[in-house]
């Protein structure tokens, strides 16, 4: 407000330039942008990122169901297999893929090497896993909280890149005018510079 007050105060004033004005109007928009412009993009990003995740979550927890698997035996394969935890945010790195038996939701029985969550497991020990509607192994669906959260992270993320953005032109803008500003001043003082000081001169 009192930078408004100030412009309106000075718009009569003699000493102001042209690119005085601008240069405060510039500074008025940028901060309207910064208070009211940076909020609104994060959080329409937010919206936007968010309505597609709970999406993907009600599509997955539709899709994917919780089975109960018994081991038949050890496959020889441990370590790393690339299975994603959404609600820990890390690959597991103690599980172990074996041979197990498993019934689906519509009780079709399928044995094949999968996933199991832990490495030391012998015949006939139990773990639950995932699997999607034809009775493949795939990772647990997203947790919508999760999802929401990422969405309220890119939301933040996304208001602060329009701020920064919004600040590098308005330096970009007011560089541009200081430079106008001194090419003026030079195309003026080579006009009055070689009279200055001299008697009569603009008489």
């Amino acid at each position: 407000m009192r930078v408004v007050l100030g412009i309106w105060r000075w718009r009569h004033n003699p000493l102001r330039r042209t690119t005085d004005l601008i240069e405060a109007w510039l500074a008025v928009l940028v901060a309207a942008l910064l208070v009211f412009g940076a909020p609104a993009a994060g959080w329409l990003s937010g919206s936007a990122l968010n309505s597609s995740l709970q999406r993907t979550v009600a599509t997955q927890q539709q899709e994917r169901h919780e089975s109960t698997a018994v081991m038949v035996t050890d496959s020889k394969q441990h370590g790393n297999t690339g299975f994603f935890d959404p609600d820990s945010a890390s690959v597991q790195s103690s599980d172990a893929r074996v041979v197990a038996q498993w019934t689906t939701a519509g009780n079709v029985k399928h044995v094949g090497t999968v996933t199991a969550p832990r490495a030391h497991l012998a015949p006939g020990d139990t773990f639950t896993m995932w699997t999607d509607t034809h009775g493949t192994q795939v990772p647990a669906p997203l947790n919508g909280d999760v999802a929401h959260f990422h969405a309220v992270f890119s939301g933040i993320v996304a208001a602060l890149l329009t701020a920064v953005l919004l600040l590098g032109a308005w330096r970009l803008a007011v560089w541009r005018l200081v430079h106008q500003r001194y090419k003026e001043l030079d195309r003026q003082w080579a006009h009055v510079g070689p009279d200055w000081g001299r008697t009569g001169t603009g008489s």
